[in-house]
């Protein structure tokens, strides 16, 4: 018979032998299960590419993309297949956003001169030019109705009107101060104007600021995000916060700390994430739990100065512009989206 002090002893020791392994399982499961959401995909190296980089395009049949290399002065084309540059249109004066249109085989990018370039999308050709007083920034198209929206002014703001179908300048939309990034959903378009620290809400059909929300997260709001379907929008703010508004009501529901000096807002509808992509040196990526509720789950290090990016969930590839850094060139990018650990 086992006396009661041996039977003790053992259990006592089971228990210690217990603990020790589930401390094991729990420090080293992490390691072994953790899965990023992002994964590397591949890159292409764009040597002599000097400076920091503006937004991009893509052509995704015809799998190219169009990077504007706003301190280079140049559009760089990328054979996204063969993994190559295909060609550097230079002579640009701060290239910023570029729209490339299949339908009319068309490029439009805009201009820190306040100029917006068209190029034969096939031969690269130069087309028609549209002048506007001062910078010519972000830009957004409409495909239903063929009209090119874009951010004008640096001592002023406005929306200007392109109607691609007749090359014929609409009119000019007044805001407070010059536009960043906005948004087009519906009748609405979400501008930031971080002068003002505010989203100007226009109406297209009006012609005119409707409403003006303020951005309490923080200062400096100037990349956003839109997730139509629970009518969220993204704002993205330099000091590094992420703010989170209801475009139902214009309400700012919540903030979260991200990175310093985001530039790319993205939202993944297929797994309910938010890419990121800062310049301080990091894609954060952020999980929406539902609509009123985020958490930021990962900080993914990239470079410093790598802000530019391009989600396109048709292709399910993420895309950041990293510029050159002191023994390497500038690259080009290219991650692939997996589903969050659990």
């Amino acid at each position: 018979m086992v006396t009661y002090p041996v039977r003790a002893a053992v259990n006592v020791l089971l228990w210690i032998v217990g603990q020790a392994v589930l401390a094991t399982i729990a420090f080293s499961a992490p390691a072994a299960t953790a899965v990023r959401s992002l994964e590397p995909a591949g890159a292409i190296a764009l040597p002599g590419v000097k400076g920091g980089f503006d937004l991009m395009a893509v052509d995704a049949p015809g799998q190219r993309l169009f990077l504007a290399a706003e301190e280079n002065g140049s559009l760089e084309i990328l054979d996204l297949k063969a993994r190559a540059r295909l060609k550097s249109i230079g002579g640009m004066d701060e290239p910023k956003w570029v729209v490339y249109r299949p339908e009319s085989h068309r490029l439009f990018v805009s201009n820190g001169d306040g100029k917006v370039r068209t190029f034969d999308a096939i031969t690269y050709a130069p087309g028609r030019i549209f002048e506007f007083r001062e910078k010519a920034n972000n830009l957004r198209f409409d495909a239903t109705t063929g009209e090119l929206f874009v951010g004008i002014g640096k001592k002023f703001g406005a929306l200007a009107i392109i109607n691609t179908r007749t090359d014929i300048l609409g009119v000019e939309i007044p805001l407070a101060d010059f536009p960043k990034q906005f948004d087009l959903d519906g009748d609405r378009i979400y501008v930031n104007v971080p002068t003002a620290n505010h989203i100007a809400v226009v109406s297209r059909a009006q012609g005119k600021v409707i409403a003006t929300w303020p951005v309490r997260a923080a200062k400096d709001n100037i990349p956003m995000g839109l997730d139509r379907v629970s009518h969220r929008l993204f704002v993205g703010c330099e000091p590094g916060k992420l703010a989170v508004f209801d475009t139902t009501t214009g309400r700012e529901i919540t903030s979260l700390d991200i990175s310093g000096e985001p530039d790319g807002v993205h939202y993944d509808a297929k797994r309910h994430l938010i890419y990121v992509s800062c310049g301080a040196g990091f894609i954060d990526v952020v999980r929406q739990q539902d609509a009123d509720h985020y958490a930021r789950i990962e900080q993914i290090p990239t470079a410093k100065g790598a802000a530019t990016s391009l989600f396109v969930a048709e292709q399910d590839r993420l895309y950041l512009a990293v510029p050159a850094q002191a023994a390497t060139p500038a690259e080009l990018r290219i991650f692939r989206p997996r589903a969050p650990s659990p």
